[in-house]
């Protein structure tokens, strides 16, 4: 497992920053490489921890898991004795994890899944909101804990995780990447650990907005797939999502939202099963306010 040590001279807060838990998910590995090779990355104090590959050899197989088919993001805290998934875990957990204050875990959506540029945190703790606030990216979801998730496990070692959503597995997407190098710096120089840059111009400030709820909508029929809605949309309670056909052209089913929100996630491949996540919305109270942060991230808000 490689890992890359940036340290200041005066103490501070250590920070992880780690991709590839599922190894499928490659916009991190771009992520972090960008970071160990930015020359202008300086830190004022504390230390910066870079791993690019916590699942090599899910990324060597091209898949999400490890060779004994489990997923290492439901085997932490892992154990010494454990199944191969839960001593991977228990070893990057007790020689890197604990040692860190924060951590910054990279994320894309599923195969054949887009994910809008997002931060998953817990937002009932003031600091950990304070910093997914600082990331910079158009929605922040209030999620819940998932057992077994390096999130829980650093939790409950007392380190104030950031889980940043963005993309789709196997694929680069180019603004994802930058939004998330932005988005680390920025969370640095929250923590007090690096000097803001200097503006080279002036650019549209993206403000997060902060959704306590989502819910995925489904296919109740299966067929081809038209979309209608994209990553980023504002969709209306009852408007359009996307048209599912038989093989002939016969209309079977007409999907649409079931209240106002954001598309955050969505299916790619244009086929679909009864029953499959089609399109996942997070709701606010501020839809339009969110969809014009959303246009500053996608047209000139990703500056690095």
């Amino acid at each position: 497992m490689p890992v890359h040590v940036i340290r200041s001279k005066k103490p501070g807060p250590t920070v992880l920053v780690c991709a590839a838990i599922h190894g499928d998910e490659l916009n991190g590995i771009d992520i972090v490489r960008r970071l160990i090779h930015m020359k202008s990355l300086r830190l004022t104090c504390g230390s910066l921890v870079l791993v690019p590959m916590v699942n090599v050899y899910g990324v060597l197989d091209q898949s999400r898991y490890l060779p004994d088919r489990r997923d290492l993001n439901r085997a932490f805290p892992g154990s010494a004795k454990g199944s191969f998934a839960g001593r991977v875990a228990e070893q990057f957990m007790t020689e890197i994890v604990e040692v860190c204050d924060y951590g910054i875990d990279l994320h894309t959506g599923a195969i054949h899944r887009s994910n809008l540029p997002q931060i998953r945190a817990n937002l009932k703790d003031e600091e950990t909101l304070r910093v997914a606030r600082s990331f910079g990216v158009p929605v922040i979801l209030n999620a819940e804990l998932r057992d077994g998730s390096l999130r829980q496990a650093g939790s409950e070692k007392g380190i104030r995780f950031l889980v940043y959503e963005a993309g789709q597995a196997l694929r680069f997407d180019e603004m994802s990447i930058r939004a998330g190098v932005r988005g680390v710096l920025n969370v640095l120089v929250a923590l007090d650990m690096k000097k803001p840059a200097k503006a080279k111009a002036k650019a549209e400030v993206t403000t997060p907005y902060i959704a306590n709820n989502s819910s995925w909508v489904r296919s109740s029929d299966s067929g081809i797939v038209s979309h209608h809605a994209q990553l980023g949309d504002h969709v209306k309670a009852g408007e359009l999502l996307a048209m599912i056909r038989s093989p002939m052209g016969d209309v079977l089913e007409e999907v649409r939202a079931s209240r106002d929100g954001i598309v955050i996630g969505k299916q790619n491949i244009p086929l679909t099963y009864e029953g499959e996540a089609m399109y996942h919305i997070a709701f606010f109270d501020e839809n339009a306010e969110v969809a014009s942060s959303v246009d500053a991230i996608q047209q000139n808000g990703i500056v690095i």
